[in-house]
């Protein structure tokens, strides 16, 4: 749907990113904001769509890690048709933009996907670039990613990911598991390196984020765990000014005390689901790497068990976030949308309503977190 030239969208209470504003209004030209002001200064002869009653206007959520969704999982099949039904299936709830990704796999596989990201970052706003999660993970802490293909990096692999992208490169990996330089060289190539799957010591961790690691992928899960003479990767990156984590808040990945915990440290959090094919789908069940995976009671189970992914969408993050982690609002909105936009090096472009900024924007009500509306780069749903 194309928007009109330029339009206004009026709310009763909108968050900007940085401050609450009440009966207020943004007006929208072509894909950029270009002002931010009271409803009642709002032009007569302007296109006005006012919000209902008690509705609330934010920043789109921006969600890192997207393995799946509508159904389809990337891994299953990288393509730009995947990456269009993610799209379509997180953007009911709130989700404006995303990275599809791609899980610990063979590495032609690994590289169609990169193309199929390349393919779409040129034509759909929603893409901001690809998340690879894996293959340089701990096998001890592997989860359910398969232990065939976890491995060690080649200068081959350093290449591939270094190279020039149209958008954001997120690779998550074990410090320990990664030559020494490798954090280094992705970091100067403008990739952004979370830890993750990681049996990293605190001092090894520390390391990394001297080499320019500043993320942290599911924080607690998969991980080394903190404990009193051994703090392990959760404490380095806690205690980071530089470093963001991204978090799960499902109520089954982590104990809320533990994340309500982490809140209080010097990092930064951002708000993922880690989605599975079901989020925005009809199917209860799934394939990975071959066995079944059921959505049963709110999570992804594996026949033993293990969690697989997560049955979460981003409205539903916030709103856990709110209920469980006891977060104002307006906390859980910037996890969800200027937090991430930072780490990914967009915070200038996306995560605000300001003048200047892309008009990605998600209009919902505040006690049933459901979802009024939808803007990316100006086009509304």
């Amino acid at each position: 749907m194309n928007a009109p030239l330029k339009y206004a969208v009026a709310a009763e209470t909108m968050f900007d990113g940085a401050e609450t504003r009440h009966n207020a209004a943004v007006v929208v030209e072509g894909e950029r904001i270009v002002k931010v002001l009271p409803r009642a200064d709002l032009p007569s002869c302007l296109d006005i769509e006012q919000l209902p009653a008690g509705s609330w206007l934010a920043p789109g959520f921006i969600d890192i890690q997207v393995n799946g969704g509508g159904d389809v999982l990337f891994n299953d099949a990288p393509t730009p048709e995947t990456i269009a039904t993610l799209l379509a299936a997180h953007r009911q709830f709130g989700t404006t933009s995303l990275l599809p990704t791609f899980i610990t796999d063979d590495e032609e596989k690994m590289r169609n996907a990169d193309a199929a990201v390349e393919v779409m970052a040129g034509v759909d706003p929603g893409v901001l670039g690809i998340h690879f999660e894996g293959p340089f993970l701990s096998a001890e802490r592997r989860g359910v990613h398969d232990v065939r293909f976890i491995r060690e990096p080649t200068p081959s692999d350093l290449d591939f990911l270094c190279k020039k992208r149209k958008g954001a490169l997120l690779v998550t990996l074990a410090p320990e598991r990664v030559p020494l330089g490798f954090i280094e060289r992705l970091a100067e190539s403008g990739a952004r390196i979370a830890l993750g799957h990681s049996m990293a010591t605190y001092d090894e961790a520390r390391s990394a984020i001297a080499e320019g690691l500043s993320g942290c992928t599911h924080l607690f899960n998969a991980m080394r765990p903190l404990s009193s003479r051994d703090p392990g990767p959760i404490a380095a990156i806690l205690e980071s000014d530089r470093c963001y984590f991204g978090m799960i808040v499902d109520g089954f990945h982590v104990h809320p005390a533990m994340l309500r915990l982490a809140l209080r440290g010097w990092s930064k959090p951002i708000l993922v689901t880690d989605a599975m094919p079901p989020v925005g789908g009809t199917r209860p069940s799934f394939k990975l790497y071959g066995q079944e995976i059921e959505a049963v009671d709110g999570r992804c189970l594996r026949s033993d068990g293990t969690l697989s992914g997560a049955l979460l969408d981003m409205a539903g993050a916030v709103r856990n976030c709110v209920s469980l982690l006891r977060t104002p609002l307006e906390d859980a909105l910037r996890f969800a949308s200027r937090n991430p936009a930072e780490f990914l090096g967009l915070g200038h472009v996306l995560g605000r309503l300001a003048e200047g900024f892309r008009a990605d924007m998600v209009a919902f009500d505040p006690t049933t977190f459901t979802i009024h509306g939808t803007w990316v780069a100006g086009s509304g749903t």
